[in-house]
């Protein structure tokens, strides 16, 4: 019998997606199902996106620039420079998503067998993105205990070896909502030019930031110009995660052309999801702010809540729309299953995230839970209210 290869039988199952099929079937039986496993906004796609689709009289649809519309790449520079992020669209190629974005960064700066640093926990797919490229996630856990603050540098210092070609962070994080401060950037950048490294920022929820901080960006670093790699995406920014757009931002040329040819291997960008991405650009900036306001609001009901459970303990993000939960309970994974199988309150149960698969430590957060928080206000709160009996009734 043909065999699966090594690397196909080691890339892990989606810690987000892997108990669909439980709720598919909870959903079968009747039940409503609260989801808060996946960070799918709510929020509505700008107008002037989905307009610029349906009013287009596209003929023929035919390939896009392999890195994407010079109109876009353009326009994307001047909404960088907004932000205090000087580039120019030559230090931009348009991906499918910001996954293929990590994807072609990682291919390009590693050969099989080479080590990313990675603070956790950490979005679960760069496990898998490092899975196909052969390399080594080597983690630095970060804590509850400080909101999951950056570990101290000493412990970055201490995993680098010949094999260590980046250090890899989200900012604000998925899934911990942990914004980095200007001061540990800096802390990463000195890292960075000690040890000639990259250092990559996944950035795409640099809209999402609470408290009156503001986001401070990899690309805004000086003396790094040849170390830095931003990954961006407008599938949180528009509330976009259909179109499939993404960049990967450097003013390492070398790296940018490199990163190109991996584009035109697989063609192109969508043309549709790039002109709906190219019109989002034009969003009034009264649609972030209304945007901000109700997540600081859903954030601040849902921490309450959850903080009324007795033996519960959470996390307080500053940015993007998730928190880890740590609850009282031994097995995460096996508690978020029983709630899709074997609980309901009138109907209705919920879905969380095990946090495990974020790590790749083995056996870490084996007792946490990733909540996105992208449900109206009243939803989060019946939410939490179905999470606190489940426990009570999961733990007797």
């Amino acid at each position: 019998m043909p065999k699966i290869s090594h690397k196909g039988l080691k890339m892990p199952e989606s810690p987000i997606r892997k108990l669909v099929p439980y709720a598919e079937e909870a959903k079968k039986k009747g039940l409503n199902v609260f989801h808060l496993n996946i960070g799918q906004p709510d929020i509505k796609t700008p107008r002037v996106a989905l307009d610029a689709v349906k009013n287009n009289n596209i003929e023929v649809l035919s390939y896009a620039r392999s890195e994407g519309s010079e109109t876009y790449r353009t326009k994307l520079a001047e909404y960088y420079k907004a932000h205090d992020i000087e580039i120019d669209a030559s230090d931009i190629v348009v991906t499918t998503g910001g996954s293929e974005a990590l994807l072609f960064t990682l291919g390009s700066i590693t050969d099989a067998g080479d080590e990313i640093i990675i603070p956790e926990p950490f979005y679960a797919n760069y496990n898998g993105f490092s899975v196909a490229n052969g390399i080594n996630v080597v983690p630095i856990i970060s804590s509850i205990e400080n909101d999951f603050a950056l570990p101290p540098i000493e412990e970055f210092e201490k995993r680098i070896t010949d094999k260590t070609k980046a250090i890899l962070i989200c900012n604000p994080g998925n899934p911990t909502g942990y914004l980095y401060s200007k001061e540990e950037i800096e802390q990463l950048k000195e890292l960075a030019i000690k040890y000639d490294l990259f250092l990559i920022a996944d950035e795409v929820y640099r809209e999402f930031v609470y408290d009156g901080i503001k986001h401070y960006s990899v690309m805004s670093e000086k003396g790094i110009e040849k170390n830095a790699i931003m990954i961006d995406s407008v599938s949180k920014r528009y509330s976009m995660c259909g179109a499939r757009i993404g960049c990967v931002v450097s003013r390492n040329k070398e790296l940018i052309g490199t990163i190109l040819k991996y584009a035109q291997a697989r063609l192109s960008p969508p043309t549709y999801a790039l002109i709906a991405s190219e019109a989002a650009l034009e969003t009034p900036a009264t649609y972030f702010t209304e945007v901000i306001d109700e997540y600081v609001d859903r954030r601040n009901i849902l921490i309450s809540e959850l903080k009324k459970i007795k033996d519960v303990k959470v996390s307080a993000p500053k940015g993007a729309f998730y928190c880890i939960a740590e609850l009282p309970v031994e097995d995460a994974d096996d508690f978020a299953q029983w709630l899709l199988e074997s609980f309901s309150d009138q109907g209705d149960t919920v879905m969380v995230a095990p946090a495990s698969g974020f790590y790749s430590t083995p056996g870490s957060g084996k007792n946490q839970i990733r909540i996105a928080y992208v449900l109206k206000k009243e939803d989060l709160v019946r939410s939490v209210e179905l999470l606190k009996l489940a426990l009570k009734q999961y733990m007797a």
